[in-house]
């Protein structure tokens, strides 16, 4: 099959790399955990100290980084990916980030003789170890073309949304949408709470009528009408409220420099914002209905 590269090696790239592992790629995984180096090796895949000597061998490069600043170091770095693979390398970026950032890596590599996607996903560390991520995938028609095989064993749907840097662009809108309507679905309960409804009456009504949405069917922020959702185990996530806050954050930067008007979005991240500071950055975003209702 083929030889990959992953860098990233976390929460949701291990899962993403063992994925790729069972359809049969050969693994050359780079992570600055020594643990993390570990687990991918436990599972049959290859460890190396360096981005350098990860790339060397590699077809493809699949990144999941947390942040920007990093992929651009990642890709851009004297040790990093553009120095270092070999020619012809296909270079895929799963990392969410800033549209800006994205198309600027995106251009390094094409300078450099070098496809490359940028590739977000939506779906969570389930999704990641089940294999059913969402790809929304940016760059060129033939760059994506290459990259689908590779994103098949991770995923359950794969978007082309565009040219480079659209894959961000469609992630930070979807999650801005996300987080407006999780905090839409809150009130809703918290109001019929206070006006003596029962959760699981106004999810029956809400679940068959014109509120219905994933954030109330798939991802209920109340206990008992979705027995997978965090709200069923504490509010543990899941999709932390850290996560949810720094991709609103770029969501707003991107607002700004394209000069939308969301107020409904700018709102939205205000209160994850204040959850964030408030030291619950690690309770899932359905926690929102807490917050909302003084209890958090």
């Amino acid at each position: 099959m083929t030889n990959i590269a992953f860098i990233g090696l976390g929460n949701m790239g291990l899962p993403m790399a063992n994925n790729l592992l069972a359809a049969g790629h050969t693994i050359m995984g780079f992570d600055l955990s020594a643990d993390a180096r570990a687990a991918l090796v436990a599972g049959g895949g290859s460890a190396f100290e360096t981005v350098a000597d990860a790339v060397a061998g590699a077809d493809v490069v699949v990144s999941m980084l947390p942040s920007g600043a990093i992929v651009k170091a990642v890709y851009e770095g004297d040790g990093g990916v553009f120095k270092n693979a070999r020619s012809g390398a296909l270079m895929i970026d799963s990392s969410t980030i800033d549209v800006a950032t994205a198309r600027d890596v995106a251009q390094e590599a094409k300078a450099h003789g070098f496809d490359m996607v940028d590739a977000p996903v939506s779906g969570g560390v389930g999704g990641a170890a089940a294999g059913t991520l969402a790809f929304m995938v940016g760059g060129t028609a033939s760059a994506f073309s290459k990259a689908s095989p590779v994103l098949d064993p991770m995923g359950a749907k794969i978007v082309h949304c565009g040219a480079s840097g659209n894959g961000q662009a469609a992630k930070i809108c979807n999650n801005m949408l996300l987080a407006i309507s999780m905090i839409g679905v809150s009130e809703a309960f918290n109001l019929g709470r206070a006006l003596g409804l029962d959760d699981q009456t106004f999810y029956d009504v809400a679940a068959n009528a014109s509120g219905q949405c994933w954030s109330l069917t798939s991802y209920c922020p109340v206990p008992g009408p979705v027995p997978t959702s965090p709200a069923n185990n504490d509010y543990q996530p899941g999709f932390a409220t850290a996560l949810m806050h720094k991709d609103l954050g770029l969501a707003m930067e991107a607002v700004a420099s394209a000069g939308a008007n969301t107020p409904m979005g700018h709102l939205a991240a205000d209160i994850y914002a204040g959850m964030n500071d408030e030291g619950h950055g690690n309770v899932d975003f359905s926690g929102v209905i807490k917050k909302l209702a003084g209890e958090l």
